[in-house]
Order: structure tokens, then C-alpha cells, then sequence
């Protein structure tokens, strides 16, 4: 993880963060020529650029808006068991879940780190909100990957 001396520079790098996954899920939906599959990376690339907004809004003053539960998001543990496969214009939809779940694993364990990081309360429970929304992300992920892919083999 990489060395921040002030609040700034980790809210500049999670903005940061949050736009390589919004480009991410973008080159995803074009790259593929599955129509279902364009309109969820779209889907996909739209909440990162939430998660975008709310933390450029917490950079200049504002107040995190969202909400956390507090509880644990149950986590299937198929990210961890799965390769992830390169991306091609005609991957499976299995292959788009798999490259899924490891990007919102990946993403979790960032906010994690960035909470860790964090001395202002405020600030790390930001951090830990947008962990548990990443995590229930990548829930979504892997109960579809179990539902579909799982079942049919």
C-alpha cells in the first residue's frame, strides 16, 4: 500500500481508484458484443463513479452520505478460488463474473487498508463504508457466478 502523509493525498488516491474501475467496467462493456453483458459493466462502471463523487464531495467539505449497517457482508469466498481471465471482445459471461469478483475483492481490501490508514474516525468509517460496499459487490458477483456457472457444471 502506498505511503500517504495527509487525508488529502488518501482521499486523491481512492478518487483515483474509483476512476480506473469506472474505466475498467467502461473498456469491459465495449469490449464485449453481449448486449446483457454491456448494460451491466455500464451498471457496474456507474456505481464506481458514485462512489467517485462521494468522496470528491468528502474532499471538499462535505459529509459521507450513504449508510453502513455495520454488519458483516457474507462473502462466498469464490474470488479467492477462481482465475481471473483475460478480457476479449467474445469472453463468456462466466469469464466477465470471474474478472468481476477479483476487481471488487481487490477494491475491498483497499478500503480496508485506507480505513487502517485513517486517524480521523470520520474518515475510516468512510473508508469502511465503501469497504462493505464493495464487498457486497463482490457478493453480487459470486452469487451469480454460483447460480449460473456453478450449477451448470
Amino acid at each position: 500500500m502506498k505511503y500517504f502523509d495527509n487525508v488529502e493525498k488518501i482521499l486523491d488516491f481512492a478518487i483515483d481508484e474509483e476512476m480506473r474501475a469506472f474505466r475498467w467496467y467502461m473498456e469491459l462493456a465495449e469490449s464485449t458484443s453481449n448486449p446483457s453483458m454491456q448494460k451491466a459493466f455500464k451498471e457496474f462502471a456507474q456505481e464506481e463513479m458514485g462512489h467517485k463523487m462521494k468522496l470528491e464531495g468528502i474532499r471538499k467539505g462535505g459529509k459521507w452520505i450513504g449508510t453502513s449497517s455495520g454488519q458483516e457482508v457474507v462473502d462466498l469466498k469464490l474470488a479467492e478460488i477462481v482465475d481471473e481471465p483475460e478480457p476479449t471482445p467474445d469472453m463468456t459471461y462466466q469469464d466477465a463474473l470471474r474478472m468481476a469478483m477479483k476487481k471488487e475483492k481487490a477494491a475491498f481490501l483497499m478500503y480496508i487498508s485506507l480505513a487502517q490508514l485513517c486517524e480521523d474516525a470520520g474518515l475510516e468509517q468512510v473508508f469502511q463504508a465503501l469497504a462493505a460496499e464493495e464487498a457486497k459487490h463482490k457478493l453480487r458477483f459470486e452469487v451469480e457466478y454460483d447460480d449460473v456457472v456453478m450449477k451448470e457444471n
